[in-house]
């Protein structure tokens, strides 16, 4: 039976309807200190989709390799000046690679499916990482970069793709596991 057209589901959010939302961390701040678009477009998408019902939970998972630099807890603080409470959201420190947060999704957080939160190229990798190690992803893309300002981004995209492989082929395992954190 084929339903009303008011009366059917709005299929590009419905595929979206997981749990949880893993926003892949970047930084703040470009080197010359001014805001970094992927950054902004990444917090947007995720308030987004929290708003939107379509996921229940956000994992931040990113860089905290210093006392000085700290992804997550940077970008916690922008998603719940978004409107996300605070204990909707998890924080995974050791996200130093896309390799890791994928992984460290599948096994210290207990995911067994999320929908990633990043730029269309950067989703499309980490849903590859994510499927050949086990944990079903989707992609939800923040808004890109063109231009001159993409342009480095997009060339350093081009080597970490070569090194996906690398790192399959080597079975490349995440910096840390650590303890077991389930997302409730």
């Amino acid at each position: 039976m084929i339903l009303p057209q008011r009366e059917r589901p709005f299929p590009i959010l419905n595929r979206f309807q997981k749990n949880v939302g893993l926003v892949l961390g970047t930084s703040k701040k470009l080197i010359g200190g001014l805001p970094n678009p992927y950054y902004t477009y990444r917090i947007d998408a995720a308030v987004a989709l929290f708003k939107a019902d379509k996921v229940n939970f956000i994992l931040v998972s990113g860089d905290n390799g210093t006392v000085y630099y700290n992804e997550p807890t940077t970008i916690k603080k922008d998603l719940v000046q978004g409107g996300i409470p605070e204990d909707k959201i998890f924080l995974d420190y050791a996200g130093f690679r896309t390799l890791d947060s994928m992984v460290r999704a599948k096994e210290v957080f207990g995911l067994e499916e999320v929908t990633v939160i990043s730029q269309k190229f950067h989703n499309e990798r980490a849903i590859y990482l994510a499927e050949k190690k086990g944990l079903k992803a989707i992609g939800f893309n923040a808004k890109d970069i063109s231009g001159q300002q993409g342009f480095k981004v997009q060339f350093r995209e081009y080597f970490a793709r070569v090194k996906v492989f690398i790192d399959l082929t080597f079975n490349t395992q995440p910096k840390f596991y650590g303890d077991k954190i389930e997302i409730r």
